[in-house]
């Protein structure tokens, strides 16, 4: 089992004949994922050749899914163009599409968010600026690297995309369900508690790692739902413990304004919710080891 991406899903590129679109069309090939199409509605009715691999370019998401039975789209698509991409997505009510790109104005993702809420959120969105998602050894949509870890028993959700890579590799012994990177920026289409529902849900997954950054108050709310919801445990890394208050680091969403958004205040509020948070990433791995061996 995994959580939102399966060995039975297939995959089709958004902005695939793009220079990034192409190179990790490339690796997610090569990772096993079901590529089975492109999106470029000036190459429509083409092929292209990938490493042996004939894939067919299409001027729609509608007819990708109509011709493959898509059901996953990852969006290479550059920012000022991203939107439309989406809306293109929701529109053909594709279950799932990844928005990989980074820079896309804030009221942009806004309006896709809302539109796809208005259509019934038929469609999930993750991202934008973010590095997708990976059921090790079944598929791998986005640019999450697939040889850093293997199939396993732990469910990781995070902000950070580097972060997402470090936790895989550092317990890639152990193994992961799925990988969910959902990006940093203010507003984001799959959040980190959509990520703990299904891996609550998910009979595979016994254990879950969960990142997130300095600002806004996603880390909160998660614990909140975690203290309700969530049975199985949780460790937890909030990334920016020596972020100065007032300043915006990094990435969009990273503002810390008094105590609201501190690396400290959620921390408090994971532990309250019993989520055992580790003060660097490594000693977030030793947690969930410990857990693990019981």
């Amino acid at each position: 089992m995994a959580i939102f991406l399966t060995k039975d899903s297939k995959v089709i590129v958004q902005g695939m004949t793009g220079a990034e679109g192409m190179k990790h069309t490339r690796r997610m090939l090569a990772s096993g994922t079901q590529i089975v199409g492109g999106v470029n509605p000036r190459k429509a009715g083409t092929t292209v050749d990938v490493d042996g691999t004939e894939i067919p370019v299409f001027g729609t998401v509608a007819e990708a899914m109509e011709k493959t039975g898509a059901d996953v789209s990852v969006l290479f698509v550059p920012p000022a163009f991203t939107k439309a991409a989406v809306v293109e997505a929701v529109d053909a009510e594709i279950p799932l599409a990844i928005v990989i790109t980074e820079g896309v104005p804030v009221h942009d993702t806004a309006a896709f968010w809302a539109y796809a809420g208005s259509k019934g959120n038929k469609t999930r969105i993750i991202g934008p600026n973010c590095p997708g998602l990976i059921s090790p050894g079944q598929s791998n949509a986005g640019i999450i690297p697939a040889d850093i870890t293997k199939a396993g028993k732990i469910g990781l959700v995070s902000k950070s995309g580097t972060l997402t890579y470090q936790l895989m590799y550092e317990l890639r012994d152990i193994g992961f369900s799925s990988a969910v990177g959902i990006g940093g920026d203010p507003i984001i289409g799959t959040t980190h508690i959509d990520a703990l529902k299904a891996f609550q849900e998910d009979p595979d997954t016994e254990i879950i790692v969960m990142i997130g950054e300095i600002g806004g108050d996603a880390e909160e709310r998660a614990a909140a739902y975690i203290a309700e919801h969530v049975t199985k445990p949780v460790v937890g890394y909030v990334a920016g413990f020596t972020a100065p208050e007032g300043k915006t680091m990094g990435h969009a969403g990273a503002i810390v304004s008094g105590s609201s958004g501190t690396a400290q205040a959620k921390k408090e509020a994971l532990e309250a919710a019993g989520v055992k948070v580790g003060k660097t990433p490594s000693e977030t791995a030793r947690l969930a080891r410990e857990i693990i061996a019981g």
